[in-house]
């Protein structure tokens, strides 16, 4: 189970990697919520309420990918913009998250941060999950990577991410808190990085 002084070492990595790369990428994060507060006609960066270490709820931000458009039977419906997809897919919508890794919400690594009625809903040993922060990528994060895809393919998508997704994301998130090490950490973001 990870310890105390490895979630200190996990923290102070992930403080030493956001001071290095968020000054090289502040300008690119700016010009991609200008790009997409032209394309979604809002203001291009996204937030919302996740759950996050020890059940705490914080607001994470995201490059606002999605915008309204106009059903064929009238009513209105969210759709990703053209450039959105691209966001979406290539997980570039995600660099804003630099500053939730900044300020402590987050880490590089770890399970990816749940809406409210998920992860604050667990239970038992399912619970130690909790002990580490909420992270941009993981071992869950890398196997659902097509997630969006698979649950379009389902009759019933909410009931199979909660009976069947969400409850392998748990096994998979409890195993990377129980066997933790900083070595699988840097497989995980090299795994990220190079899609392997």
């Amino acid at each position: 189970m990870i310890t105390k002084s490895q979630l200190q070492f996990k923290r102070a990595f992930d403080l030493v990697t956001v001071l290095l790369f968020l000054p090289i990428l502040v300008i690119p994060i700016f010009i991609l919520i200008l790009i997409s507060s032209i394309e979604t006609r809002q203001f291009g960066l996204f937030s919302q309420n996740r759950v996050g270490q020890h059940a705490k709820v914080f607001k994470i931000y995201k490059i606002r990918t999605l915008k309204e458009g106009q059903h064929r039977l009238g009513s209105l419906v969210m759709h990703a913009t053209k450039i959105g997809k691209f966001l979406r897919k290539s997980k570039l919508d995600e660099l804003p998250q630099l500053y939730n890794i900044l300020i402590g919400d987050m880490s590089f690594v770890g399970p990816r941060p749940d809406l409210i009625g998920f992860a604050d809903k667990l239970k038992g040993e399912d619970r130690i999950i909790l002990k580490v922060k909420p992270g941009i990528t993981g071992s869950a994060t890398l196997k659902y990577v097509n997630e969006e895809r698979v649950l379009e393919r389902q009759k019933d998508p909410d009931h199979y991410n909660r009976a069947i997704i969400w409850v392998d994301k748990v096994k998979i998130n409890k195993k990377y808190v129980m066997n933790y090490t900083f070595y699988l950490d840097l497989k995980l973001i090299l795994k990220t990085i190079f899609k392997k």
